[in-house]
């Protein structure tokens, strides 16, 4: 019996009593697989579905402070995670959505509002593409205008000569 299975080993063959063995070993595995999976699965955060709705309402209209190009609804940073826990508690509270704002604004400033207001403090972001676009196409139209071929500069004799021949106007 043991000749077998070192010969099995050898060879590269498994016995039937190896894989019975395997089989018994990736069975327990995938059952261990299975369970570690099934309590990493994503629980509801909220019993209420209106109220999760409002909450992704609200974190549809703020910024994540970590990603900074997602909504806070979008991102799966802790930071988001964690204002999304805030929000729910504030309208579980009885706040407004304003009021929910407001707070964010305070203590984040107006970058943490996805589409912040027009103000001082933000004209820049606002206007500056306009300005750019302005400025480019301001550049563009000199670049084009200093490119352009000049009409009527005179040419030297033995240039016209030339040309004329080239355009079959003169034989010679």
């Amino acid at each position: 019996m043991a000749e077998r299975h070192l010969s099995a080993v050898r060879t590269g063959r498994a016995g039937p009593a190896v894989s019975a063995w395997g089989r018994r070993w990736l069975a327990l595995l995938l059952l261990l697989c299975g369970a570690a999976a099934a309590a990493q699965e994503a629980r509801p955060l909220a019993e209420d579905p209106v109220l999760e709705a409002k909450v992704m309402a609200i974190a549809e209209e703020l910024r994540c402070l970590v990603c900074q190009n997602e909504t806070i609804a979008a991102s799966h940073a802790d930071l988001a995670v964690d204002l999304r826990k805030q929000i729910r508690q504030k309208l579980q509270q009885g706040q407004s959505r304003e009021q929910i704002v407001d707070f964010m604004v305070q203590r984040y400033g107006d970058f943490v509002l996805y589409k912040p207001p027009v103000k001082r403090s933000t004209w820049l972001l606002w206007g500056g593409p306009f300005v750019l676009l302005v400025v480019a196409l301001g550049g563009l139209a000199l670049t084009i205008r200093r490119r352009r071929p000049r009409a009527g500069v005179p040419l030297a004799d033995d240039e016209a000569a030339r040309a004329r021949r080239l355009l079959g106007e003169e034989k010679g």
